[in-house]
């Protein structure tokens, strides 16, 4: 069978393509090295993950929100975290997060400062664990007709004009398209030629599950140290950065090796008396200088690597899914042309470089020396304030995101307000179908042809209150990105252009 895309990677990026694609008609393939959906990596604790406002406004966008909020670590009645997740979730007063560390107050965050977010009841944050995140979206694509093979791992790929040859350990398979969503180690990307360019690591990370005769030798919370830092969430889930160049990552970890390097990295005498789970990561930053290469495409960490301060990496890949997906789903049913799909990397692309650079200046925080210790004492001095704090949360948040679409309204290239329409539903509602919308708030602005040349859902908006005053139509593309808007008597000339560029052919 020839696919119209094969996907390599079943994480949470490989799924959630793979629904955006097969929603729009598109018959898609996934290929997943392991042989089994679960792992203790994406369990609890390792497996604790934070979704920020994009990726929230997607999971809602697609009406898959309600079934991974259902999943959360922390909601608001099941109080203090469970054993073992990070500490700075159960202090006192409620953080909005951190960066190397250094914890913001969620009530030192100003949130009216955001005048293009109307009240919506899609939040800023959620704590999920990653195995029920992937279950959730792996029941939406087998529901919308996606096949899943685990156990196929991709070997070698062959791209031809028009279709790529992907090789996997028991047989080959064919797709019109290939999108490599395999991880930073991805083979679709080493195959296929990619550059992967960047900066190599200063330290190796380390995240352990042990037990300890005596906890109460180690300080909860993040420790800096003179070989690094060690974070401790009792009873036994440590965090070390080691400064070593990454000499120890993917190096085999017992109980007495792991006993000595927590002892050096921490210089305290802890005893680890059993190990029961361990992993190393690095903080390496690095990002493919093109995302497609023909008839591949990279997303997700095959695109971009870096280290999890932060917690970025996830909705990082999930941004490049909601992106492309719409887009290689009109190219290949021949709604658009290829040229399209330039738009992704164009777009996606200083994203993530934005991203990297955000690991790469927590990394600086993190290295050991008084210079260090001083920049970071600077640092959590402007977190303690108002300005600081709201700095903060936008970048971790994800709510101060816009892409550059080269529209004149503040508006363009920022995720749309949750516009209420007069029907009563959300703008989130109104785009489960994967098609975009073109709302119109005051009708004099609005031309009937419109409407007659283009395949759209057209809505009026209104009961949107004071956010919305002195907006006279808005474009919204079907990833939730506003294409185009004018004020009340505003230049309606761009619309046209905005519509052949965003939505395709007229008819």
């Amino acid at each position: 069978m020839l696919y119209d895309v094969v996907i390599a990677g079943a994480g949470p990026v490989g799924l959630f393509l793979s629904c955006e694609l097969a929603q729009a008609g598109c018959s898609v393939l996934v290929l997943e090295q392991a042989g089994s959906a679960g792992s203790p990596l994406k369990r609890l604790p390792f497996g604790l993950r934070g979704l920020n406002a994009p990726t929230l406004e997607a999971l809602d966008r697609r009406g898959l929100l309600d079934a991974v909020a259902a999943t959360q670590v922390l909601k608001p009645d099941k109080g203090a975290p469970p054993p073992g997740t990070a500490h700075w979730l159960a202090q006192p007063r409620a953080l909005g997060g951190h960066f190397a560390g250094i914890p913001f107050a969620l009530d030192d965050v100003d949130q009216t400062r955001w005048t293009w977010r109307l009240p919506t009841p899609v939040g800023t944050q959620m704590a999920v664990e990653l195995q029920a995140l992937e279950a959730v979206l792996a029941e939406r694509a087998i529901a919308l007709g996606v096949r899943i093979e685990r156990g196929r791992a991709v070997k070698a790929v062959d791209a031809h004009e028009a279709q790529v040859a992907v090789h996997t350990g028991s047989g080959m398979v064919h797709g019109r398209w290939l999108v490599g969503c395999d991880g930073a180690r991805s083979t679709v990307r080493k195959q296929s030629g990619f550059l992967f360019a960047g900066t190599g690591p200063e330290f190796t990370g380390y995240t352990l599950l042990v037990e300890l005769a005596d906890g109460c030798v180690l300080t909860p919370g993040r420790q800096f140290t003179d070989h690094g830092m060690c974070n401790f969430n009792p009873p036994g889930m440590l965090a070390l950065a080691d400064f070593d160049g990454g000499a120890g990552h993917r190096t085999p970890l017992d109980r007495h090796t792991a006993q000595a390097l927590l002892r050096r990295v921490s210089g305290r005498e802890a005893t680890i008396t059993a190990l029961h789970l361990a992993t190393t990561w690095t903080d390496a930053a690095r990002q493919a200088t093109a995302y497609r290469s023909g008839r591949v495409l990279l997303a997700g960490d095959a695109a971009h690597m870096h280290s999890p301060l932060g917690g970025q990496g996830l909705n990082l890949g999930i941004g490049d899914a909601m992106n492309l997906g719409w887009k290689l789903a009109a190219v290949a049913r021949g709604k658009a042309d290829e040229a399209l799909l330039d738009s992704y990397q164009a777009e996606r692309h200083p994203v993530a470089a934005k991203v990297l650079d955000w690991s790469r200046a927590q990394v600086a925080l993190m290295r050991p020396g008084d210079g260090s210790r001083a920049l970071a004492a600077i640092m959590a001095d402007l977190a303690g304030t108002r300005d600081g704090a709201t700095y903060l949360a936008e970048r971790i948040w994800g709510v101060s995101q816009q892409l550059d679409l080269g529209g004149e309204h503040p508006l363009v290239g920022r995720s749309a307000p949750d516009f209420r329409l007069a029907d009563g539903r959300r703008l989130g509602e109104l785009l489960r179908t994967g098609r975009g919308a073109l709302l119109v708030f005051a009708p004099a602005s609005w031309s009937p042809q419109h409407g007659q040349r283009w395949q759209l859902p057209v809505a009026c908006a209104a009961d949107t209150g004071d956010a919305a005053s002195g907006l006279g139509a808005v474009l919204v593309r079907p990833d939730g990105i506003v294409a185009w808007a004018c004020g009340i008597g505003g230049d309606m000339s761009g619309l046209d252009s905005a519509l052949a560029s965003w939505t395709g052919p007229t008819r």
